[in-house]
């Protein structure tokens, strides 16, 4: 196949985008996806009468190719290979761009613990890895990165020996290099209070019995702060999990999962949705590619 002139790839990795799905969720339509379609000239390969779905999954295996992959396809390949691959949205959860100091974690995936994975493409720098590394291991027990084949050399001369690395190999399989790991016992208790949700902290205290000050809001965050801080490094971390996996549970989204392609399934667990939204997303997912003309 000829190469993909940058443009139209620009064009075609964008189908994927939060701002494309929030789109159809909220309005049954996207003129964003409807542009995006007529710039990938995809549309010419398939009958005005084919569902929209046939041209994400069209789009999500041109840009499984080596060369072509961005985040999605590396977040893609860990949702479906490993949160519903070895687990499952009933013993595990995900959490997407979790915000960890100064970072944002590309993906984490929790079941008996909880490990951070974080996407080193084709295109990407590792300038960052660095900084990235030293503050995910300050609230996850596992580091994981999986990269592309031109940065696996550099990761392994360069990462720490606890650094799991991970490669998407050309048939899109995951090949584990060297596996993580577990530090739990070095974890931040400071660090998981201040990249988890104030609420979340409390109930992580409530589990161990750690009596609640009563005092105003605008003094309950100082005051649960002080005192997730006097937890032991495993308490805070496991609490975490336990918590979040609650917190943050994916089982309600199975319903949608199942009814979208494959192609679409990580942005449905991605991005946030309302729950009235979810059958919008799905109609529009469904709708004819005649019709997605008119959405623009």
């Amino acid at each position: 196949m000829n190469e993909l002139p940058a443009g139209q790839l620009a064009a075609i990795s964008r189908f994927f985008s939060s701002s494309v799905i929030r789109e159809m969720a909220r309005t049954g339509k996207s003129p964003l996806f409807a542009r995006l379609a007529r710039q990938s000239l995809l549309l010419d390969s398939f009958p005005s009468s084919e569902p929209v779905c046939n041209l994400f999954e069209e789009a999500f295996s041109l840009l499984k190719r080596e060369g072509y992959r961005h985040e999605y396809i590396y977040k893609a390949a860990l949702m479906h290979k490993i949160l519903l691959g070895t687990h499952s949205l009933q013993t595990a959860s995900m959490l997407n761009e979790f915000r960890v100091c100064e970072c944002k974690a590309d993906l984490v995936i929790l079941n008996g613990t909880a490990t951070v994975y974080e996407v080193k493409s084709e295109r990407d720098s590792l300038s960052r890895l660095g900084k990235q590394v030293r503050a995910y291991s300050k609230v996850f027990a596992q580091v994981c990165v999986i990269a592309a084949e031109n940065h696996i050399d550099a990761l392994l001369g360069t990462l720490p020996k606890s650094v799991g690395i991970l490669r998407l190999t050309s048939r899109y399989r995951i090949s584990t290099l060297r596996d993580a790991i577990d530090r739990t016992e070095s974890v931040s208790p400071a660090a998981i209070f201040d990249s988890i949700r104030t609420e979340e902290a409390r109930m992580i205290l409530l589990s161990y019995e750690v009596p609640i000050p009563d005092v105003p809001n605008t003094l309950l965050n100082s005051e649960l702060r002080e005192l997730f801080v006097r937890l032991k490094p495993r308490e805070a971390h496991q609490g975490m999990v336990r918590i979040l996996k609650k917190t943050r549970n994916l089982l309600p989204l199975s319903d949608l999962v199942a009814q979208l392609p494959q192609s679409l399934q990580t942005a449905a667990l991605s991005v946030p949705l309302r729950k009235l939204d979810r059958a919008r997303l799905v109609a529009a997912v469904n709708a004819r590619l005649e019709d997605v003309m008119a959405w623009d």
